[in-house]
């Protein structure tokens, strides 16, 4: 799928109502290609085909043309995108009115440059936009040259001051850089040690001599971050559900929660999520995630669209384990999402967990039919090879459960020439002795209960955390069908 395509699918039907008003701003007609080519790719999907539409937009020796209306139509969706959002995110609002004060600075329009100028000045001020202060500045300094109404030396000072600010941050950014890389390669971290947190804060008293950039929202939200990540990366749920907790209350109480940084508190709020059901804690993972619904409608909804995954992921998630109906029933409200079914990653997501949740369910024809549907996906062989060897593990034992022989063999064999390179791999021991076990369990040889034992006898020396890596827990349903009698614990 090219870049239009990826471009046009993920619009949502405010954006299309949007372009197509744009679109037909000058000239309105039936016949237009780039509409034509725009509602092509809309209803065609995966089905897309760059021969099928050419054919009936041009005539053969036109290719060029035809290419000319797809660069063209790029275009005009990201025009359309930009003037739809341009106060949507204030960052990309102040790059508009740069782009204002360029404009009239090129017609020499001074005044109206100067207007729009303050403006970006007062709303990089707000949201501590340091990079985007350092150009303003110097814009101001140009300007001056022109207007005597401007003293330079004032908007110098400001430079001066400003790019202390950012120097300072960027010195944090580097430091925190650092001792993210020791940490990781020093392994220095365990479940009950607090090492980074205050590693991380002796860095900051250390480097940092100005009480105000301490207390600065934008630096405190640079350190969350740094903190959540490394935390998150090094799997440390427990510490790092203990530190959103903390914060979270802590931003909370002090008002540093504002339009401008609402997607932090939303990405907050997602990795609290995420560390609560690490740590098995799904009634409170599931109110956070309520929580997080919530917070999304906030200010006319401006990032709902992009947490929307993220919601239905928690939901998802926690339903597995407590819930499989009302899974299956989020899955199927994800899969009627335009937005979300318009993202590959997402439709995969979505086919996954519902061949997983069917199987749970003992629905295997259904199971069967989505792992078909996932592994027929444009880019699947371009996932992961290790998740994708698992989802191939996942469907034998699907057709075993079925008595599929015949699918079962083909996708054995399948399975042997696609990892044919990595099965021999220490990662990869847990599938390569399942799909032998799998194997022995279709035969009809009756002396392969010994292989059988054997090989649930390597399998048991992984541990269960290595074991429960898979998709589906090996050892448990083997258990399940009686093939041995202790329980791994």
């Amino acid at each position: 799928m090219d870049i239009l395509n990826q471009l046009i699918n993920g619009l949502n039907k405010e954006e299309v109502r949007f372009f197509k008003m744009y679109i037909n701003r000058v000239e309105k007609t039936d016949n237009r290609k780039d509409v034509q080519l725009f509602d092509y790719i809309r209803k065609s999907g995966d089905r897309f085909s760059d021969e099928i539409i050419f054919k009936k937009l041009y005539q053969p020796q036109e290719k060029n043309s035809y290419y000319r209306l797809k660069n063209r139509l790029i275009r005009e969706v990201n025009k359309s995108l930009t003037l739809q959002h341009f106060d949507d995110d204030m960052v990309v609002y102040i790059f508009r009115l740069l782009a204002l004060v360029k404009f009239y600075l090129n017609k020499n329009a001074l005044k109206p440059a100067y207007f729009f100028l303050r403006k970006a000045e007062q709303k990089a001020n707000e949201t501590e936009s340091l990079e985007l202060l350092d150009i303003i500045y110097g814009e101001y300094i140009r300007l001056a040259r022109e207007m005597t109404s401007i003293n330079p030396e004032f908007y110098i000072h400001r430079r001066k001051e400003n790019s202390e600010k950012l120097n300072q941050l960027r010195v944090i950014d580097d430091i925190l850089a650092v001792v993210t890389y020791r940490l990781k390669i020093t392994q220095n971290l365990s479940s009950k040690d607090e090492t980074v947190i205050s590693l991380l804060q002796k860095t900051t008293d250390d480097f940092i001599g100005d009480p105000k950039i301490v207390k600065s929202p934008l630096f405190r939200f640079r350190i969350y971050n740094a903190i959540s990540q490394l935390l998150l990366q090094s799997h440390q749920y427990t510490l790092l559900e203990d530190y959103l907790l903390k914060t979270l209350k802590i931003f909370n109480q002090e008002k540093l929660f504002t339009k401008n940084n609402h997607e932090t508190k939303l990405q907050l709020l997602v990795y609290l999520v995420n560390s609560l059901y690490k740590n098995n804690k799904l009634k409170k993972s599931l109110e956070y995630t309520n929580m997080l619904h919530q917070e999304m409608k906030a200010y006319n909804q401006l990032f709902y669209d992009k947490f929307l995954f993220y919601y239905y992921n928690a939901l998802v998630i926690n339903y597995s384990k407590t819930d499989k109906q009302k899974e299956i029933v989020t899955l199927q409200e994800m899969e009627q999402n335009e937005k979300i079914n318009a993202n590959l990653f997402y439709r995969q997501f979505i086919l996954l967990n519902f061949a997983l949740a069917y199987f749970d369910q003992k629905e295997f024809n259904l199971s069967a039919k989505s792992f078909t549907r996932l592994q027929m996906m444009p880019d699947y062989k371009e996932t992961d090879e290790s998740l994708r060897m698992k989802v191939a593990v996942a469907e034998l034992m699907t057709r075993h459960e079925l008595n599929d022989y015949s699918t079962f063999d083909y996708k054995l064999k399948q399975f042997k020439k696609d990892f044919r390179g990595v099965l021999n791999k220490p990662e990869n021991e847990p599938e390569k002795l399942m799909s032998e076990i799998l194997k022995l369990m279709m035969s009809v040889n009756n002396r392969k209960n010994r292989a059988i034992e054997l090989r649930i006898a390597q399998l048991k020396t992984f541990s269960k955390e290595e074991d429960q890596s898979g998709l589906i827990n090996y050892l448990d349903w083997l258990q399940e069908k009686k093939l041995f009698k202790n329980k791994i614990r």
